[in-house]
């Protein structure tokens, strides 16, 4: 029997190739969607575990968070770029689960981010999810709330002003470019609640606090911050 599982899964291969989404080996389970390589590669910050982490302090002085975290070092060229682009650009939406997934296990391995009542991913602008399929901070909300049970509240905040790429600008142009972006639909539903506002990538932190100040100004609220990797410029 185990031989013919092995010629099964031999053939599989040969036809439909499930190879690593960083490297293209095929040495790989059927359920991976990296190589051990790879897995070992991912740059893990550890924040989760530690206060006044680089994240937290971007914020300092701007949003009161009480706790704030990004799982992964953002590098340009290297495998965790490689698969931001795949999420966003390629409809590869198993990468925003797959990192959801290791987010929530390095969240539920720290003490600092308990009693977490809603996940809020970051919107984006209708047209621009209209034209993706869909949110990438939605999917990497979903793929936390699969392993804590969070739930992912989607119709919290909305992005009514399309803004232009954030890439090539200081943190002031940043600040500028997104400040009235986003607009409150259910601030009730806010109230006394600890919420997770949920991105993909932190780099001067503009965009994250322009949307945690829109819930913050619900009032009654406290906000902390997960996103999957941290970008240094």
């Amino acid at each position: 029997m185990n031989t013919i599982n092995l010629i099964k899964n031999g053939l599989t291969q040969l036809f439909f190739p499930h190879t690593c989404y960083g490297c293209g080996s095929d040495l790989l389970s059927e359920e991976s969607l990296l190589c051990l390589r790879c897995l070992n590669d991912l740059p893990e910050t550890n924040f989760a575990k530690h206060l006044n982490n680089p994240v937290e302090k971007i914020f300092w002085g701007r949003i009161p968070v009480a706790a704030a975290m990004t799982g992964f070092y953002f590098s340009k060229h290297a495998i965790i770029q490689s698969l931001i682009h795949q999420l966003k650009y390629k409809g590869k939406k198993e990468v925003g689960i797959f990192f959801g997934n290791r987010l929530a296990f390095q969240l539920k391995d720290s003490n600092r981010f308990n009693g977490i009542d809603a996940l809020i991913p970051l919107p984006l602008f209708p047209d621009k999810q209209k034209k993706r399929g869909y949110n990438q901070a939605s999917v990497i909300a979903n793929g936390i709330s699969e392993i804590t049970g969070v739930p992912v509240w989607d119709n919290i905040v909305t992005r009514r002003v399309y803004t232009e790429t954030q890439t090539h600008k200081g943190r002031t142009d940043r600040w500028q470019n997104v400040s009235e972006s986003f607009k409150l639909l259910n601030a009730d539903a806010l109230k006394n609640k600890h919420v997770m506002l949920v991105d993909d990538v932190i780099t001067t932190g503009a965009t994250t606090e322009a949307c945690g100040s829109v819930l913050l100004s619900a009032g009654m609220v406290q906000l902390s911050i997960a996103a999957l990797a941290y970008a240094t410029d």
